[in-house]
């Protein structure tokens, strides 16, 4: 059966017709479809502000996008940091930082700390799997971080789970075939 779209097109009676299928439902079920979704949308968000606050980070869970760290952590690997600020940065803490200028922060070990007498604390990172410290990544002039330049310190991880992340960005035509995909089972699973 096919039917004809407003600009003369023919379109199948089927799934695929999602404006049909939302012209088909009554008000009170238009809306609480869209309550569904915004609940979605607002626990994703709330669960995400609540790890935050747990742990001290403005991003308690990253994903390690380079070689750098091997073999303490692989490309793909998830992550779990902390960024408490009483606690201090010690030698051999891996830390994740960024860099005034990049906007993806970075995973490395802190190799040298410097303490002075007033409490300030200035330290030098190195990727395990790199020649040289990290000097030529930060900030022209900049030869140490400093706390403020913390995201946090790596707690835990789960390897190769952060991979779906990594491939969706870097063939973002994959990430649209997945989208699809998902769309097309939702739609299949309406019609059953």
């Amino acid at each position: 059966m096919v039917r004809a779209g407003a600009v003369g097109t023919h379109l199948p009676a089927s799934g695929w017709d999602i404006f049909g299928d939302l012209r088909k439902m009554n008000k009170r079920q238009l809306y609480y479809q869209v309550l569904n979704f915004a609940m979605i949308v607002s626990s994703a968000l709330m669960i995400w502000k609540g790890l935050i606050v747990l742990t001290g980070s403005e991003s308690p869970i990253v994903v390690v996008l380079s070689g750098s760290m091997e073999p303490a952590f692989h490309r793909g690997d998830l992550l779990f940091l902390t960024n408490f600020r009483e606690d201090p940065i010690r030698a051999g803490e891996i830390v994740v930082f960024k860099v005034e200028g990049r906007d993806i922060p970075i995973v490395h070990r802190v190799i040298k700390v410097h303490e002075k007498d007033n409490g300030d604390i200035k330290f030098l990172t190195k990727g395990d799997n790199n020649e040289v410290d990290d000097r030529g990544l930060y900030k022209e002039g900049q030869n140490w971080l400093e706390k403020k330049d913390v995201v946090g310190r790596a707690r835990g991880f789960l390897p190769y789970v952060g991979m779906v992340t990594i491939i969706m960005n870097d063939y973002p035509k994959f990430k649209y075939a997945l989208l699809a995909v998902m769309g097309a089972y939702v739609l299949l699973k309406r019609e059953s």
